[in-house]
């Protein structure tokens, strides 16, 4: 073959490339929005199948049918609920974000510190918050402080250590042109750590997203109170005490669909703050 040939043949073998790479890149993209789509039909059509075949009552297992139209019917007492839960969990979130990044700055600013008050931090995460829920109750007068501090110690830990290993994970050789330029400690904090710790506290903000609303759930649980200002979590003892299985259901839906919104709200939050420079957020060929 001759050298104008292969020249030829080159630009040839690239385009073909670059079009099975764009070919699967559509298909990936198509695929990731539809494959979870017909995994839920198909989840939804053997659950409604299982419960007509085997002929279940409603008050054991209700079909999907059922659970959807007590949603709508019992929307206005789900929904107060639902924001009731939401309330806590948001509130118990911002919380650990502030106390955890600003614990973490001060264990990075001062090791004497770090060595003091981490053990504890690890406690409180190793410690079960269903354990230690009643004592909380009895103690603090307001339901809702006491819904809130069980919330915030399962979000806490989460936010404290990833952001804690962010600040610590900054890259040694820019630490030492920081020294060498005189850089304060303020200037390595703001233009070296902070920066370096995003990916891994927006990591810790995503599990502690979860947690918190885990935390909020659990600790209505415990507090078992009903009444105006009453969470998901109650609505779903109220209904198993009344044999209520598909308002059950539909609380449990509820609880579900906003774990999922808030995992989505912050991964977007994440994928916005790192799409530009961060490895984990730039789009990878293969």
């Amino acid at each position: 073959m001759s050298l104008t040939e292969t020249a030829a043949t080159e630009p040839m073998i690239v385009d073909a490339e670059e079009a099975r790479r764009a070919r699967k890149k559509k298909i990936e993209g198509i695929a990731r929005w539809v494959l979870p789509v017909v995994v839920m039909a198909l989840t939804i059509f053997g659950w409604d199948r299982f419960v007509v075949w085997n002929e279940i009552p409603h008050y054991i297992m209700p079909g999907p049918g059922l659970v959807a139209k007590t949603l709508v019917q019992d929307w206005p007492i789900l929904f107060d609920s639902l924001l009731v839960t939401l309330q806590i969990t948001l509130l118990a979130l911002l919380v650990a974000v502030l106390g955890g990044v600003g614990l973490a700055v001060l264990f990075t600013q001062s090791r004497w510190i770090e060595m003091s008050f981490y053990p504890y931090a690890v406690i409180l995460q190793v410690t079960p918050v269903v354990s230690i829920a009643p004592l909380i109750f009895i103690y603090v007068d307001s339901r809702i402080a006491g819904l809130l501090i069980c919330a915030w110690i399962v979000a806490f830990f989460p936010v404290l250590a990833n952001t804690t290993l962010g600040l610590n994970s900054a890259d040694h050789n820019l630490r030492d042109l920081f020294r060498i330029y005189g850089a304060t400690r303020w200037q390595r904090l703001r233009y070296l750590q902070l920066p370096s710790a995003l990916p891994y506290f927006l990591g810790g903000l995503r599990i502690a997203g979860g947690l918190s609303l885990i935390g909020a759930v659990v600790a209505e649980y415990v507090a078992g109170t009903g009444g105006i200002g009453s969470g998901l979590a109650f609505r779903i003892l109220e209904a198993g005490y009344r044999l209520n299985i598909p308002r059950m259901f539909a609380a449990l839906f509820l609880i579900a669909a906003t774990g999922v919104v808030i995992f989505a709200c912050l991964s977007f939050l994440s994928h916005m703050l790192l799409r530009k420079w961060h490895e984990s957020a730039l789009k990878r060929e293969t």
